[in-house]
């Protein structure tokens, strides 16, 4: 069944959540405010192993470096596109509708939660590859092995920062299942450099979204999306990076 994978992945989220906000009740203040920090340092080293995935080569029996190049116009290019549009606003006013129409009104972390759970859990490319093999062959094992992981991470952001992250199941849906359809249309553009730059940048958002978790935030990640196109144009340009 065509689809399938993005049901499984958005059901994981809400039985996540559901984990995750029952045994959030179990905490108090200073303890989910320490698991929000071993969550962000979890994201970052997580962020960090995919990063240098995609930067770092054997050569010649060295490790050599390479693609910083990529990063940095990708992610310059990308956050210019995200400020003029306001991404991020975007994403805090859908979080605000949601606050006040799912009665969490007196929920103060209710828009940061969502907004942070939903960038963590659909940056990457497992959402885009996976979507791609179920729209085209019905294959969702990609997007299942995915579910696994969103649920544990979204068990424990709901425990730390309260139920807006339980919410990230709507962008999951709509990104996963939009992808899903037009599957047969984006699949040729989707090369091997163009899903390994993706794989790249996605892991450096994912690292800028574990800063906000430990510090605080301090960098408007969903202005930086649009880096992750940037990253598949780059593929076809006839550059090194």
């Amino acid at each position: 069944m065509i689809g399938l994978g993005t049901f499984i992945n958005s059901l994981a989220i809400l039985a996540g959540g559901l984990v995750g906000h029952l045994t959030g009740k179990l905490f108090h203040e200073e303890q989910q405010d320490a698991l929000t920090k071993t969550c962000g340092i979890s994201v970052l080293f997580i962020a960090i192993a995919g990063a240098m995935e995609g930067m770092l080569a054997i050569d010649g029996g060295k490790v050599a470096s390479g693609k910083s190049m990529l990063v940095v116009l990708c992610l310059a290019f990308g956050t210019i596109v995200g400020e003029l549009i306001g991404i991020e606003k975007g994403f805090e006013r859908f979080g605000e509708w949601l606050k006040m129409r799912t009665g969490n009104s007196g929920d103060k972390q209710f828009v940061n939660a969502f907004v942070t759970a939903s960038l963590t859990v659909c940056i990457g490319a497992m959402a885009i590859v996976g979507a791609i093999q179920d729209g085209i062959s019905g294959d969702y094992s990609t997007l299942a092995v995915k579910a696994v992981l969103d649920f544990i991470i979204i068990a424990v952001m709901t425990t730390s920062l309260g139920k807006g992250s339980i919410f990230s199941a709507i962008p999951v849906f709509l990104f996963e299942g939009t992808i899903t359809l037009l599957a047969r249309l984006i699949a040729p553009i989707m090369t091997e450099t163009a899903i390994a730059y993706l794989s790249l940048i996605g892991a450096v958002l994912i690292f800028c979204v574990g800063v906000n978790l430990v510090w605080g935030k301090k960098v408007r990640v969903a202005n930086m999306l649009p880096a992750v196109v940037f990253a598949v144009i780059a593929a076809y340009i006839p550059w090194t990076f």
